[in-house]
């Protein structure tokens, strides 16, 4: 429900901030106060198309801010936030929208921000405002479908889910079966590419860490000639005819020892000396032994080479390494597998389309049954609804038609009214009365008000027209929706303010030569006093005062 709304520089609204209740409020006032406006704003808060028509002459933007509580039964709600990315961990949301002078729109949900069709897309599922020629999805005949589905969802979900898993696969397989007879000469040139790929590939005979091996081993044969030159020269340097280091230190091991055992520091000197000369010996004989291993191959260089340009080239085909190279074998071999499967099951694949449409066919029967099961209920209770509106003799009618499988089934719902006797059905959304109109849409809202999940709806001025005995099953009616939403009602009616939870007032004031519109919650005195108002006019005399206290008083029986 809608927990508190602030208005900032809207209109004749400079700054207006109110919280609301649960069950129904009425939002009264003298004509021409600014109800509408509140009204207005709201639509905006929830995406509305904007304006800067809207923003308070003088100022550069105007900002609403809307405070929501979600119910836990609002699960079509909580799928969108979640499609959208939009946390509601508290169940609460902050929705905020501002105008700028110069065009700029911003929108925020829980301080996210969401374009101008995400915000609407939420602002649908949170609030539905009603006034004489806006009734949204009960006025919109493509809803009716999705109204009835609602209205009989324990009864229709399991087989509305069945038909949907049923559709999806027919959807699938009718894709497959087209695409294989418009485009087989594509298919067969796929197939074709696709072997070729294959049976190169698989010629490589590639193995993981294959190239980095190779290029090692490349690297050590392009530099044969400068390793062999490093290992001789290191080798001569040490143990070598003309200079021969070793022969140096080993003389030098031999004069430091025989003055060893004169001094620690000596001894410690003659130790480093013995171990440097008998490190390097040894490094000398590991450099003959690599001497002795070196021998130029330049067959296995060429060899190396075509080994690392075939896996180049199928580099720059197939992916940016032998592992990427590998996997896309993997998929395409896979490919192959499932297309020589299609082809030798072509046929089969056609009779699985068919058996499978006889099968969709079999679900969308049995789902359209039971809408029309589930239809011959509501109308029956919206019937009823309307009896109590004071309709007696109104005639209800949900009429199918059957049209081409769709993700919802075969059938095309519209509902049908005849207000009069001898009166043919006529389509909802063709009925015109203004006050037929009101006491219509109260009766379905009643209903639907119970399945739909919306937090809040808003009533504007939809009881104008009605008077007496209409305009109380009215206010009964409304009051009934409230049940089940926040109901918030701009009403001149005086029987429909009286069955209200809650009541504010709102006035147009003066201040310092601009006009204010300004709201404020009532007593049950000053209440009392603006029935009386309502009833009476300006004047307001002892007996509508009375009469004021009477319809309270048995509204609240």
């Amino acid at each position: 429900m809608l927990q508190e709304l602030s208005i900032r520089n809207f209109a004749i609204i400079s700054s207006l901030e109110v919280s609301f209740n649960e069950g129904m409020t009425v939002l009264t006032g003298e004509t021409g106060a600014g109800k509408s406006i509140i009204i207005d704003a709201m639509g905006l808060l929830v995406g509305s198309r904007g304006s800067t028509d809207y923003i308070r002459q003088g100022e550069n933007k105007c900002v609403l801010e809307g405070l929501f509580q979600l119910s836990p039964h609002q699960e079509k709600l909580r799928t969108c936030l979640t499609d959208k990315g939009i946390d509601f961990e508290e169940d609460m949301l902050i929705i905020h929208r501002e105008i700028a002078r110069n065009g700029k729109n911003v929108c925020r949900v829980n301080h996210q921000l969401v374009n101008t069709t995400t915000l609407r897309e939420i602002g649908e599922l949170l609030v539905d405002i009603h006034g004489q020629n806006e009734h949204q999805e009960l006025m919109q005949a493509n809803k009716h479908l999705f109204l009835l589905d609602e209205y009989g969802k324990n009864a229709i979900d399991l087989l509305k889910a069945t038909y949907h898993e049923t559709y999806h696969r027919y959807i699938t397989l009718r894709k497959k079966v087209q695409q294989r007879q418009q485009n087989e000469k594509e298919f067969a040139q796929r197939v074709d590419m696709l072997k070729f790929q294959s049976e190169e590939i698989e010629a490589a005979n590639l193995t993981i860490g294959e190239e980095e091996s190779l290029l090692e081993e490349r690297n050590k044969l392009v530099n044969f000639q400068k390793v062999t030159e490093a290992l001789k020269n290191s080798y001569e340097a040490l143990q070598g005819e003309e200079t021969n280091s070793l022969d140096q230190i080993g003389f030098a091991m031999n004069a430091i020892e025989e003055i060893e055992t004169l001094d620690p520091e000596y001894l410690e000197l003659s130790e480093t000396i013995k171990n440097s000369y008998f490190v390097l010996q040894e490094a000398a004989n590991d450099l003959a032994h690599h001497l002795d291993a070196l021998e130029m191959d330049e067959e296995r260089l060429d060899e190396v080479e075509n080994r690392l340009d075939i896996i180049r080239q199928l580099k720059r085909k197939y992916g940016d390494s032998v592992a990427a190279i590998l996997h896309y074998y993997e998929e395409i071999a896979g490919e192959l597998v499932e297309s020589f499967s299609l082809e030798n099951q072509n046929g089969q694949l056609e009779e699985l389309l068919q058996s499978t449409e006889e099968e969709l066919a079999a679900a969308a029967k049995k789902l359209s049954a039971e809408r029309k099961k589930v239809a011959r209920h509501l109308e029956t209770e919206i019937v009823v609804q309307l009896k109590e509106l004071y309709m007696e003799k109104a005639l209800f009618e949900v009429r199918f038609e059957t049209e081409a499988y769709g993700e919802n089934g075969c059938d095309k719902a519209e509902f049908y009214l005849s207000t009069n006797p001898g009166e043919a059905l006529k389509p909802l959304v063709k009925v015109a009365s203004g006050g037929e109109l009101s006491r219509i849409m109260l009766a379905i809202k009643t209903i639907f008000s119970r399945t739909q999940g919306i937090t809040s709806i808003v009533f504007d001025e939809v009881d104008t027209g009605v008077s007496g005995r209409v305009a109380q099953g009215i206010a009964n009616k409304i009051h009934q929706v409230s049940q089940n939403s926040q109901v918030l009602c701009i009403t001149h009616l005086p029987q429909v303010a009286a069955v209200a939870d809650s009541h504010y007032f709102i006035e147009k004031t003066l201040i310092a030569g601009r006009t204010e519109t300004a709201l404020r919650g009532l007593t049950d005195s000053e209440r009392v006093n603006e029935i009386a108002r309502m009833l009476a006019g300006d004047e307001i005399t002892s007996l509508a005062i009375e009469h004021a206290k009477e319809l309270v008083a048995l509204a609240k029986k």
